[in-house]
């Protein structure tokens, strides 16, 4: 067994290395690990940004949890995360499957649903504000007209809210789960599915007992980095159902989220401290579902 190398030795071995990761250490402390360490602080006090920050105990959790308008938006944010994260997955790898060859048509296809996950997500949100727009004006309700309906009023009706924004979400996203999932089905050998074929195994088969298993991982990645996403969802809220500063939520908050709750409370109200420990409860739920989503999808593998 090697004898550990002294700290001087691994200085004068290591110490350029060291020394070029230092700009890298100080950015990632600097912008990353101070703001988290001031914001955790920040959650325990009263802020308003302006006068010098009162510490108040756990007050803001508790008042959290007796918050009707936060349970509201946790609840929002529940549905639409679930909604978001099936759907998203399941039409990701379904879009995988259907354009998973080599020849143009596939290409060009991958190209099209992929475009809006490199697409700004201000300009796609204004894109859906304009086709939702409650008028003639709107091109969902032109093509409403079209068939004879009326107008709908697709921002002003509080049932459709969660739907529509399921519907966003689902739409910019799918295009990179389906390039993942490409990149997975690509990795699979074909020896398997020839060795199924000869055994007789139908397509249904080889799907369930060689696809699915072999992406499993992918899976997991899609899953965990879509929950993570879903639980920050913003733009779509503030920018297609946020009439003004007091309306971030759409109509009878039907569309408000965990997120836009902070940025309402930190924001508007300028109630730093109740948006810092706001924060703090979404980084703790994300965390929780990352870590039973891995213990889940590592528990699989092993069975």
């Amino acid at each position: 067994m090697a004898s550990p190398i002294p700290l001087r030795g691994r200085l004068r071995r290591y110490g350029t290395s060291y020394a070029m990761l230092l700009p890298f250490l100080a950015l990632f402390a600097g912008f990353l690990l101070w703001p988290l360490a001031n914001s955790l602080y920040l959650s325990f006090t009263k802020f308003d940004g302006i006068n010098p920050a009162a510490f108040t105990g756990v007050d803001n959790f508790v008042q959290l949890a007796s918050d009707a308008r936060f349970r509201h938006a946790l609840g929002n944010t529940a549905l639409y995360v679930v909604g978001s994260v099936v759907l998203g997955t399941l039409l990701s790898l379904g879009l995988a499957l259907a354009f998973n060859g080599t020849g143009w048509l596939h290409r060009i296809m991958r190209t099209v649903f992929f475009l809006p996950s490199v697409t700004s997500s201000i300009a796609l949100m204004l894109m859906w504000k304009w086709v939702l727009y409650p008028s003639d004006v709107g091109l969902a309700n032109t093509i409403v007209d079209w068939l004879g309906g009326n107008a709908v009023a697709w921002l002003a009706t509080p049932g459709l809210t969660i739907p529509i924004l399921v519907l966003m979400s689902v739409w910019g996203g799918m295009g990179y789960g389906m390039v993942l999932y490409v990149a997975g089905l690509g990795s699979i050998p074909q020896e398997y599915y020839e060795a199924a074929k000869i055994d007789g195994a139908s397509t249904w088969r080889q799907f369930r007992h060689i696809t699915l298993p072999l992406l499993r991982p992918v899976t997991t990645y899609v899953v965990v980095t879509g929950l993570i996403g879903a639980f920050q969802v913003f733009e779509a809220v503030y920018i297609v159902f946020s009439q003004g500063a007091n309306t971030i939520g759409g109509v009878l908050d039907s569309g408000l989220m965990i997120v836009p709750y902070l940025y309402d409370q930190g924001f508007t109200h300028f109630r730093l401290g109740y948006a810092s420990a706001i924060a703090w409860v979404l980084f703790l739920i994300i965390f929780v579902l990352s870590l039973i989503n891995l213990r889940v999808g590592r528990a699989m593998k092993e069975l």
